[in-house]
């Protein structure tokens, strides 16, 4: 069933991959609600209505189900996208900087998704894609944080997806590899510094600023993202970048010459 014309709310649409496919569903005709936390700040320069989420606010999430069908009758998508980086060693990284993390990225898109589950239910039918990484299916260094709650949102989904088949509501994970969007930017460093790492440290910030610099456009991720909402029976896992299925490939079954050519990877950088 073609999903064009129907309804797609994206959380975190005001900038980045968010803003990019909900701008990119509008132009396909797609009935587009994105969500922002502040979104008077954004409203005026978007084609598609927003509406007010803060993911660390279970107050705005709990009333947030209501709100969005005293406007809509149907929705088919949700596109969970919202959330941020953590960059830091591991030993460095605050605790409270970890839970941060996880309370937006894992806990606010878990949060999110089951108070519109009731109203998928009694639908009989939708589709719930989130935007996982790479970095939930393999951690680098520097990821800690990052990659344990990408890793956790694809251990919930996994166990969703069969729960909410008898409901006719497909899960999906889109799993990006490195691409040129604000998340970089924009992302939060752990301050912590402890001297056992200073050279490391050095070399993973370097490996880490070159990533990103090259780092590709992400018309591919886009691409995926609206595959995923067009097809009718989606598999749970799109992978996505150049480069991508050999990283797989190699951690899960030659480690030893993943874990050879990260180091040499950020050994060489400076």
């Amino acid at each position: 069933m073609e999903l064009k014309g129907k309804t797609v709310l994206v959380t975190g649409a005001s900038s980045g991959i968010g803003l990019l496919v909900a701008s990119k569903l509008h132009e396909n005709g797609y009935q587009v609600i994105g969500t922002s936390r502040d979104p008077e700040k954004h409203q005026a320069r978007l084609p598609f209505k927003l509406l007010p989420l803060d993911l660390n606010n279970d107050h705005s999430i709990a009333s947030f189900g209501k709100q969005l069908f005293s406007q809509i009758k149907t929705l088919d998508v949700l596109i969970n996208n919202a959330g941020f980086l953590v960059n830091g060693l591991a030993e460095e990284t605050p605790i409270e900087l970890g839970k941060q993390q996880f309370e937006t990225n894992f806990w606010g898109t878990i949060k999110i998704t089951n108070e519109l589950l009731p109203y998928f239910r009694r639908q009989k039918h939708g589709k719930i894609i989130t935007l996982g990484s790479l970095l939930g299916l393999v951690s680098l260094p520097n990821t800690s944080y990052y990659s344990a709650s990408k890793h956790a949102l694809e251990g919930y989904f996994k166990a969703l997806r069969f729960e909410l088949n008898q409901f006719n509501i497909k899960v999906v994970m889109v799993e990006p590899i490195s691409f040129k969007t604000n998340i970089g930017e924009s992302a939060t460093v752990a301050k912590g510094k402890i001297a056992d790492y200073d050279l490391l440290r050095q070399k993973v910030i370097a490996y880490t600023k070159s990533t990103f610099d090259k780092a590709p456009d992400p018309a591919p991720v886009i691409a995926t993202l609206l595959q995923a909402v067009k097809e009718k029976n989606p598999t749970f896992g799109y992978p996505v970048g150049k480069g991508s299925s050999i990283v797989l490939l190699l951690q899960h079954f030659a480690y030893k010459l993943f874990e050879k050519s990260i180091l040499k990877s950020i050994n060489a950088s400076k």
